[in-house]
């Protein structure tokens, strides 16, 4: 008899409940974490620390998540460290949560690097000594990890990943962001907060090119009048760090393929991420990963391996803490035979910018290419009472439906309480509801929720205008 029913490869957001979830089940079930204490880079390196991070940031200017909060600290007078110093006892409370969660749930930890040894056994080599442990099934949630190119010269200094940042002696004047995407975003919007000068590089026509138009114009609108510089369609062929200390601009140059040459003191790398595989020896069990080292899994999300199942940022999109958590559930559930629904497709994105953005269901742009009809309707917070108390003047809340149905197909949201709001519509489409619900509905007043309201009329106004054809003037 194998040691255990299930080993869980990794104690991040989907390792954690895929494992409880094990556990309730009445299994036998171990984690294996290669980090010391659990959490995973969630806890660890990722979600929490950068969240603290912009928390941090915004009570350190006005903690407001609108225009008129510009920053008011002065760079070099703050460090990182500083900055996380007020959120390091989140960061501990939440590794304490996990591991009491696993516990109590009769979860085995068992600290160490995994690797496959072949049919139903795992090596973990640990600090002080190696182990094998044998399993019926395993499940892989290692997370990922920046991409690191060997032409970029990473120095955890001057030219950094998302990882590396959090460790950096004081806050540079100038920083390059290499790569518009979510967490390029996410840190370019920080540190402009801040005051250090950023230039943002994206390779395509604008940053997070996977939001709604709309809301993404809003964002690299407000963006700027902050102070950031954003370089949209060019592509990064070179970075090298340079000599001159005492030069204002000294520290890491930047070539662009248009010819541009770019100066700051740090640069930050976040293009791509790529899965943790590369420790697991994945031939043994007859896995193989792709190109960016991730797993391919089915609807259940199970590899080509009957016994081996993948979920979290290892499988690729979402990639979201969210997702991952109800990925682990469903996999363990369909594991041991237990029916389960999956309503992971109808989860939001939240992107913890200044100002912050959340988005569930689907946008213009791709209801135009799937050839499905829409109106919209949009809601200012500045027409809310509880926007004009916040003095949130960048807020914006927008609905997209079916003209004819009324079916509710996508929310877009900008300004503050965005990732809080989008539950609201998310639980509206999920269920497959109408606006007319937030016609019909009573909020709470004065709150940001009323934008719903405020959206959903606008929208449904749309639909009763009058269309008139241009034509000669009627004689009479």
């Amino acid at each position: 008899m194998a040691d255990f029913e299930l080993c869980v490869i990794g104690s991040g957001p989907g390792g954690q409940k895929a494992a409880i979830q094990a556990a309730k089940l009445g299994r036998r079930v171990c984690v294996v974490e290669r980090m010391e204490q659990v959490g995973g880079v969630a806890v660890h390196t990722g979600t929490i620390p950068s969240k603290a991070l912009r928390e941090a940031i915004m009570r350190a200017t006005s903690g407001k998540d609108h225009l008129s909060a510009r920053g008011e600290v002065r760079t070099g007078r703050l460090t990182i460290g500083e900055l996380l110093s007020s959120c390091q006892r989140i960061i501990a409370t939440e590794m304490e949560i996990v591991r009491v969660q696993l516990r109590r749930n009769g979860v085995d930890v068992v600290s160490g690097e995994a690797s496959f040894t072949g049919g139903k056994g795992l090596l973990v080599r640990g600090a002080e000594r190696e182990s094998t442990l044998t399993a019926d099934h395993f499940l892989i949630a290692t997370g990922s990890e920046p991409t690191r190119p060997p032409s970029v010269p990473f120095d955890d200094m001057c030219v950094l990943t998302s990882d590396d940042l959090l460790r950096l002696p004081c806050l540079p004047e100038t920083l390059i962001v290499c790569g518009g995407g979510v967490i390029g975003t996410e840190f370019a919007s920080m540190f402009a907060r801040l005051g250090v000068r950023v230039t943002l590089v994206e390779r395509g026509p604008r940053v997070l090119g996977f939001l709604d138009l709309q809301i993404g114009e809003a964002l690299q609108y407000h963006l700027r009048s902050r102070g950031l510089t954003l370089r949209l369609g060019e592509e990064v062929t070179d970075v090298r760090r340079v000599a001159d200390p005492d030069a204002d601009t000294a520290g890491v140059e930047v070539s662009l393929r248009s010819g541009k040459e770019l100066r700051a003191q740090a640069v930050l790398w976040c293009l791509g991420r790529h899965g943790a595989t590369s420790r697991l020896n994945l031939p043994a069990v007859g896995l193989e990963a792709d190109e960016r080292s991730r797993l391919a899994v089915d609807q259940h999300y199970r590899t080509t391996n009957p016994d081996i199942y993948a979920v979290g940022d290892v499988i690729g999109f979402p990639a979201l803490a969210s997702t991952s958590m109800n990925q682990g559930r469903t996999a363990v559930c369909h594991m041991f035979g237990v029916e389960t629904e999956d309503r992971s497709r109808d989860f939001p994105i939240g992107i913890y910018s200044i100002p912050e953005i959340s988005t569930v269901g689907r946008s213009e742009e791709q209801l135009t290419e799937q050839g499905v009809p829409y109106e919209t309707g949009s809601a200012r917070y500045t027409e809310t009472a509880r926007g004009q108390l916040l003095g949130d003047d960048v807020g914006m809340l927008k609905l997209i439906f079916h003209p004819q149905s009324h079916a509710l197909l996508g929310v877009h949201i900008i300004g503050t309480g965005a990732t809080e709001l989008i539950h609201i519509g998310q639980a509206v489409i999920s269920l497959g509801g109408t606006v007319d619900y937030f016609v019909e509905s009573a909020f709470n007043y004065p709150t940001l929720a009323e934008c719903y309201r405020v959206a959903a009329l606008n929208g449904l106004n749309k639909l009763r205008l009058p269309y008139r054809i241009a034509g000669p003037p009627q004689q009479g």
